[in-house]
């Protein structure tokens, strides 16, 4: 038997830290969880995509009392990016909640396996990594791609 052991790199920063694109694409996806549609879980998410031309697009989680029929921000904010802007890849995407206070989480949130696998999905179709920024008051965390999310992933390759 062998033991595969994978590592995964994460950069720590504080918002004071990032770039001001950066700052902007987080301060979309916080500016987004107030757009939530949350009248169960009342859990708030919001997410932003950064373009390759630039534009930003968000989005937010809603959620319906048949809870198979909700959406998360992330997917909201990436299915609307790719059927609006169905040329332009994703270069980063920022997430950010608030709880049921409205206060903005401590620590950042991950993205649920579903929205992964869309996120994956999204950088399969470009043919590039998007970067990941998850956002939480004490700090952010910023992936290089998706892979760092799902690194024994599931996509096109795997049904070969």
């Amino acid at each position: 038997m062998k033991e595969l052991n994978i590592q995964i790199p994460v950069k720590v920063y504080d918002y004071a830290d990032l770039n001001a694109d950066d700052r902007m694409l987080v301060d979309a996806a916080r500016e987004a969880t107030h757009r939530s549609y949350v009248p169960y879980s009342h859990f708030s998410v919001g997410a932003a995509a950064r373009l390759a031309d630039g534009t930003v697009v968000s989005g937010s989680n809603q959620e319906n009392a048949a809870s198979p029929s909700s959406l998360c921000a992330e997917r909201t904010t990436l299915f609307y990016a790719n059927s609006r802007y169905p040329d332009q890849a994703v270069e980063a995407l920022a997430i950010a909640a608030r709880n049921e206070n409205g206060a903005f989480l401590a620590d950042p949130i991950s993205p649920c396996g579903a929205c992964r696998q869309v996120m994956l999905e999204t950088e399969t179709r470009f043919g590039k990594p998007m970067r990941i920024l998850l956002y939480g008051t004490r700090c952010i965390y910023e992936l290089s791609g998706v892979g760092s999310l799902l690194p024994l992933s599931f996509n096109a390759e795997s049904m070969k």
